[in-house]
């Protein structure tokens, strides 16, 4: 029997790393998707990047300016006029010099005494603590030492301090002074600017990701439709029967200026070559079915003819030889081994034509034991079992069909079996169906042998097939094509020790 045409199989296969394979609609979206965060990623470090660098700019220019007019302080005087002959200028009289912002920072160093302080919101001058001036002093002879005493620079102090931005001089009078300003601004500004970016660029991902999924699924429309044409055409029994291929792509999905339009267009292609090869097949298949149908009916009249003259003359009463005895009993068997031959082959032609059978209720309990009963007579070295349930089964059918194929499963499982060879014959009900099993417990069947085992004329030469002279090897092929005829199904499962046919029928 031919493998059907598989139907398409839409359930999601994994790959060989366990994940299942991404859709084309999958991977477009999140390709844009992806593509859109990378851009919204290098923009918003751009962005921040450059508004930091522009602030701190602005912030150097602020504490170049704060350490100008402290300068004044330092060098020259006091605050509010004080005369600088009272002694060195300390931290607080920078801070509460003219114009200083709240969070000046400043540090006065004249070789032996160091004073150092910020301003807090209110104004009011804070205290550095001794790590904190020990960290300052060093930074102020770093600078000194690397003669960059007019380049800001970062000092991170820590605590509630913070980082600060500033800047180191030389007073006229020796003494070195450090100048800063916050940079917490700086930061927050920046933080800020990074939290709108990521806040703006996630709102315009999510709604990216929403429209490209509606464009994609709009997009792959005639993609689905093409695609969904394929299926209908792929479940379509093409392997027996006439078929008439009528789905085609639409004419809108065959545009061969788009990618989609050239796919359905080769698809319409292959499915005429499909259809014409069908229709080809189809004809020169039902010539074959003819011929053999007419063959078959044309060969039962001489081979009638041949058996009742050989059985007559067998018969007559006349003195024979031997020799011409034996050859008529030789041309009576083989005339009717001919004749069931021909009566198969007729058979298998009508029911190829799609002939519909007798469709009544069948009761499969007696007809079975009608069954076993003549295959026990028929075999007596064989072991025949019957396994019936207590109530009737009745199957819709044609019930002289349906005792051809039970008789020929077991006449198979007879023939091609040793003496002593128990046979089991089972009938139950699966739902809505009749279930009939015929398992012996034989040497089995060839492995090379099961694909092609209801095909017409299928011969073995293996131990089960030991007695294939009195067979035509027709007997399965009949039965599978008189089960399907009955809209059923035969299948066998065999192995060493074990061979079971198992036929399901519709219930009536």
């Amino acid at each position: 029997m031919a493998p059907r045409s598989p139907a398409v199989d839409e359930r999601i296969i994994p790959t060989r790393s366990g994940r299942a394979p991404w859709t084309l609609r999958r991977r477009l979206v999140v390709a844009m998707v992806a593509m859109l965060a990378l851009v919204s990623l290098v923009i918003g470090v751009v962005s921040v990047a450059i508004l930091s660098a522009s602030l701190m700019d602005g912030l150097d220019q602020q504490v170049t300016s704060a350490a100008e007019r402290s300068s004044v302080v330092v060098s020259g005087g006091r605050p509010n006029g004080t005369d600088f002959s009272l002694g060195t200028p300390t931290a607080s009289d920078v801070l509460n010099g003219p114009s200083q912002p709240p969070g000046t920072l400043a540090l006065v160093y004249d070789g032996s005494t160091v004073s150092a302080g910020y301003t807090d919101d209110t104004g009011a001058v804070v205290a550095l603590n001794n790590d904190q001036v020990s960290q300052l002093v060093s930074e102020l002879d770093s600078a000194v030492r690397e003669g960059g005493t007019s380049v800001p620079f970062s000092v991170d102090l820590g605590g509630d301090v913070g980082e600060y931005r500033v800047l180191a001089e030389t007073a006229r009078s020796g003494a070195l002074y450090l100048v800063g300003l916050p940079v917490a601004s700086v930061t927050g500004t920046a933080a800020q600017l990074a939290i709108i970016i990521t806040i703006v660029s996630l709102i315009g991902i999510v709604l990216v990701a929403f429209l490209a999924t509606a464009i994609v699924r709009l997009a792959l429309r005639p993609l689905q439709r093409v695609t969904a044409t394929a299926t209908r055409v792929s479940e379509l029994p093409l392997d027996r029967g006439e078929v008439a291929l009528v789905d085609r792509v639409p004419a809108a999905d065959t545009d061969p200026r788009t990618e989609v339009g050239r796919v359905g267009s080769a698809l319409n292609r292959m499915l005429d070559h499909v259809d014409i090869a069908l229709e080809t097949r189809q004809a020169s298949e039902h010539k074959v079915r003819q011929f053999v149908a007419d063959a078959s009916h044309e060969l039962r009249t001489p081979l009638a003819s041949i058996r009742g003259y050989s059985e007559l003359t067998r018969r007559s009463g006349q003195q024979l030889p031997p020799d011409a005895i034996h050859a008529l009993g030789r041309i009576e068997s083989e005339s009717v081994r001919m004749t069931g031959l021909v009566e198969d082959l007729l058979l298998l032609a009508r029911l190829d034509e799609g002939r519909e059978l007798e469709q009544a209720p069948v009761d499969l309990t007696s007809l079975l034991v009608d069954v076993v009963s003549d295959a026990h007579a028929a075999g007596p070295d064989h072991t025949w079992d019957l396994d019936l349930p207590e109530e009737p089964v009745l199957a819709a059918g044609d019930g002289p069909r349906l005792h051809q194929v039970f008789a020929n499963l077991l006449a198979n499982a007879r023939v091609h079996t040793d003496a002593g060879t128990r046979v089991e014959v089972a009938l139950g009900v699966e739902g809505e169906r009749a279930v009939v099993t015929v398992t012996d417990d034989g040497p089995g069947i060839p492995e090379n042998l099961r694909a092609t085992l209801f095909e017409r004329f299928a011969r073995g030469d293996s131990s089960r097939f030991r007695g294939t002279g009195g067979s035509t090897g027709l007997g399965l092929a009949i039965v599978q094509a008189v089960v399907l005829a009955h809209r059923g199904e035969v299948t066998v499962d065999s192995r060493p020790g074990r061979t079971s046919f198992r036929v399901v029928l519709p219930l009536a």
